[in-house]
């Protein structure tokens, strides 16, 4: 079957059939090959639609409970953990990080605090020593590493994304206060009781419900030493050491691991319900997960710039808030500058809106170029918005 017959299968109300439209258009105009998008408005999901394939072989249909890694989408559930312990007084955001974490005061850190971990403010966007993904998915030691090396810039002077270590950073500061890791944490909290199907890192029994991540085009040898040669350390640091995509996302060694920044898995459904507490004020289905001022402390923003590793990447500067990144004037999720989320390497996407009372997960397996606001997910926010 070709893809652009791909069955899109679901509900979806028809005040948003729009959405429906636009993620139907993704597969016969952009390129999708299998994918889910999920929306809730008020608390009641108005969208719940997947379709397409699970593998490139178009051998798998996508079902309506198929997981798929959704790279940094990942980041908003691990923020969350950290704000949760920061509501019950666990935790203070304004808190030296050696507070929690002693080790972490070498090689001049002792100043850097809680916050700028949740802001990529840190100057820890990636490690200055080859790092390799067999070491990555060792915590312990890539925990290790991070707590004795040095910062890129002057913590708290700038955003500079930091893709892989995020997890790892907060994480860590989880694990200190909590005793557990982000992912047991999560599922201990939030997943578990709300029944929400995602999961950082991915149990051996889930595999078979697992998606096969697809490459997004591949530039040649040329390209990509021109596009790094224009990058700077931090950035690249950030981005390639080491650099991993969807083969090694599909990889035993990857979804075994814990990488809180890059390896949850989901379906669209669970992204827009644990990017819903957010959009709900902290209140999920009549159950309080966060009070209304942890809440609004999410979307906290830590100060507008061109971020050091993905300003090139947008038209204006963009703004970190304590964990999410801000629509503002991108975008990037939606309309209201004050709307908040957090886009996944290669299109997925979680978005929360607490003044439309709106959150979305889309999830998708076949790879785009983009780190932030691949035209699939532009097309689905534009059509929900649209629909408000």
């Amino acid at each position: 079957m070709a893809e652009q017959e791909a069955q899109v299968h679901g509900h979806c109300d028809p005040r948003f059939a729009a959405v429906r439209t636009a993620f139907e258009a993704n597969f016969r105009e952009r390129g999708e090959l299998g994918a889910a998008v999920a929306v809730r408005v008020g608390g009641e999901t108005v969208v719940d639609l997947w379709g397409g394939w699970a593998d490139a072989a178009h051998s798998r249909p996508w079902e309506r409970d198929t997981l798929v890694n959704v790279w940094s989408t990942s980041k908003g559930p691990t923020a969350l953990c950290a704000h949760i312990l920061a509501d019950r007084g666990l935790l203070d955001l304004d808190a030296p990080v050696a507070t929690y974490w002693p080790e972490f005061a070498a090689a001049g850190k002792e100043q850097i605090l809680v916050r700028h971990l949740l802001s990529h403010r840190a100057g820890l966007s990636g490690l200055r020593e080859p790092h390799s993904l067999q070491q990555l998915c060792d915590r312990e030691l890539t925990t290790q590493r991070l707590a004795a090396t040095e910062p890129w810039w002057a913590p708290g002077t700038q955003s500079g994304y930091h893709a892989l270590t995020y997890g790892f950073l907060v994480g860590e500061v989880v694990r200190r206060v909590s005793g557990l890791l982000p992912g047991a944490f999560l599922d201990r909290e939030v997943t578990g009781p709300l029944g929400i199907d995602f999961v950082i890192g991915l149990p051996e029994k889930e595999y078979g419900r697992a998606a096969e991540l697809v490459h997004a085009p591949v530039a040649s040898s040329s390209e990509q030493a021109a596009i790094f040669s224009q990058l700077a350390p931090a950035a690249i640091a950030a981005l390639a050491n080491p650099a991993v995509g969807a083969a090694q996302a599909n990889s035993v060694e990857w979804r075994a691991a814990e990488v809180p920044a890059a390896n949850g898995h989901g379906t669209a459904r669970a992204v827009a319900a644990l990017y819903g507490i957010f959009a709900g004020r902290g209140s999920y289905d009549g159950r309080r997960i966060l009070s209304p001022e942890a809440a609004e402390r999410v979307r906290e923003g830590q100060g507008a710039c061109r971020d050091l590793v993905l300003g090139a990447g947008f038209e204006s500067e963009t703004e970190v808030a304590l964990g999410l990144w801000l629509s503002g004037a991108n975008g990037s999720y939606g309309p209201n500058p004050r709307a908040f989320g957090h886009d996944g390497f290669g299109g997925s996407c979680g978005l929360a809106d607490p003044e439309a009372g709106v959150s979305l997960g889309y999830v998708m397996n076949r790879m785009g170029p983009h780190i932030a606001d691949d035209p699939r997910k532009m097309a689905l926010i534009d059509a929900l918005y649209g629909a408000l």
